[in-house]
């Protein structure tokens, strides 16, 4: 899937009707350019790139990532507030401990690897485009399942803006987006998308891909190839 590009944001019927007609477009057939069309420009697409790379490429049989797009508005959390030193400064134990959804996990040891049950270390990037790193934290537990979280700081408070979970959770960045990939029961793996939309990481793609079962060789696969023919003038 081609990366997606930061776009303006529009209202919910305007945004449903561009991205209807992208996929309409995108799936017509085409002979080249268009009568009258001039050739679009060419630019660099940016490519993945692994969050906590050694958590990167783990693909066991296991559910897919739980992605919700139904969120309430972000509320800051109570009894945290952010110092001069950002969100970097911050004591990751007592964030998570101040948000409900990650209260359970908040004082579970750091790791620095997979296959160990805790808390990955965090990374910071600037996800909502404000010049300022946000927080991203990740906690893997004994069943393998693993929570993401985002926050984010605005006037000394810390909102969450992101929350999903899933099986060997590994998590990517695609320009200013996230790509949180987690293998399917069925092979294959999910790959869901977030980008910043003005209050959350809301969701933009949620895409399945499945391995393909090698095709049985059939009567025109057994015929032997032309290296493997005798030739005529001998060896």
């Amino acid at each position: 899937m081609n990366p997606m590009p930061r776009r303006l944001l529009l209202p919910g019927a305007a945004l449903f009707a561009v991205m209807a007609a992208l996929v309409l477009a995108g799936c017509a057939s085409t002979d080249g350019l268009g009568h009258g069309g001039s050739a679009p420009s060419v630019s660099v697409q940016p490519r993945p790139e692994a969050v906590w790379p050694a958590w990167a490429g783990r693909t066991p049989r296991a559910p897919g990532a739980e992605a919700s797009t139904r969120q309430p508005p972000p509320r800051p959390l109570r009894g945290v507030e952010v110092g001069p030193g950002g969100l970097a400064s911050m004591d990751v134990h007592a964030i998570l401990r101040a948000d409900p959804r990650t209260k359970p996990l908040a004082d579970r040891g750091m790791i620095d690897r997979p296959g160990r049950a805790g808390i990955r270390p965090p990374m910071f990037l600037d996800l909502t485009g404000d010049k300022k790193p946000d927080m991203l934290v990740a906690a893997d537990t004994e069943s393998g399942r693993s929570i993401l979280a985002v926050y984010t700081e605005r006037g000394g408070k810390i909102y969450p803006i992101l929350f999903t979970s899933g099986r060997s959770v590994s998590v990517e960045t695609i320009g200013p987006d996230l790509l949180v990939r987690t293998p399917c029961s069925e092979g294959g793996e999910q790959a869901v998308r977030f980008h910043w939309d003005g209050a959350r990481m809301s969701t933009v793609s949620d895409i399945k891909n499945y391995k393909r079962s090698p095709r049985p060789a059939g009567p025109a696969d057994q015929r032997p190839r032309p290296s493997d023919s005798p030739s005529p003038w001998g060896p």
